[in-house]
């Protein structure tokens, strides 16, 4: 069964969770798993698409914005698409407001919550979500 993480972030800086889904990346990716990052949009997808080839000095996290599921090649994939199937299935890091319809495909998720009230609201769904549902939950405090 899948393992639902939410990260409860404590600091109230601006954009934080793509910061800390970047540094989630990094450790899980160094880890060896596969990891696909779902985004809000296509925005969203293109500013973690920046923020993880230049976040930290000297890291490379090897990542493709997911253009054709057929033609995957790098071990981290951002996609924006509702209902795409991707070979990827070891851990799921959701920046969306609604849970993915294939997140049970996954051996892990990862859900990040930051200050925003609409941020917090729909993690509270997301986490009665699985709860409702029997699904393994954890909460961490991120200073």
């Amino acid at each position: 069964m899948t393992q639902i993480d939410f990260y409860i972030l404590k600091s109230p800086q601006g954009n934080n969770r793509l910061a800390f889904a970047c540094r989630l990346v990094e450790k899980v990716y160094k880890q060896g798993y596969g990891i696909l990052i779902q985004t809000e949009s296509s925005r969203q997808s293109e500013e973690m698409d920046d923020l993880l080839w230049t976040w930290r000095q000297g890291s490379f996290i090897p990542h493709e914005v997911l253009d054709r599921p057929e033609h995957i090649t790098a071990p981290i994939v951002i996609n924006h698409q509702p209902g795409v199937d991707i070979p990827i299935n070891q851990v799921l890091i959701n920046l969306a407001s609604e849970v993915p319809k294939f997140f049970s495909h996954f051996e892990r998720v990862a859900e990040i919550v930051d200050h925003d009230d609409k941020t917090r609201q729909s993690a509270r769904q997301r986490y009665r979500f699985y709860q409702d549902r029997g699904y393994p939950l954890a909460s961490h405090d991120i200073q």
